[in-house]
């Protein structure tokens, strides 16, 4: 049986907003490009809404309206963000802090 540190939490989530895994040894599979190429797209979206929130909050013109769309975008953006990091992490090697070389 595969356990949850096997398995490749993906960067789309299920029915009820619940997560997706994958389980293969192959990291060239389809769907693992596919995770790959979607977590890609997910980090340049956060990378175009983080300067786009740096230019709006130096713009005494932006309406509150407009702050409010940013917000809702970048709350998005940081649950895509929070999801590859959290898939990465579970995928790094672990090591015995003792092995480390100084």
């Amino acid at each position: 049986m595969t356990t949850p540190n096997e398995l490749r939490l993906l960067p789309w989530s299920g029915p009820g907003d619940k997560p997706c895994y994958l389980s293969t040894d192959d990291p060239d599979g389809y769907m693992s490009r596919l995770a790959d190429d979607i977590e890609a797209a997910q980090l340049g979206t956060a990378r175009e809404l983080l300067e786009e929130a740096s230019e709006a909050l130096d713009n005494e013109d932006t309406s509150h309206d407009e702050m409010r769309c940013l917000v809702r975008e970048l709350t998005g953006a940081l649950r895509d963000i929070f999801r590859v990091a959290t898939s990465r992490g579970r995928r790094q090697p672990t090591s015995d802090p003792r092995e480390s070389a100084y």
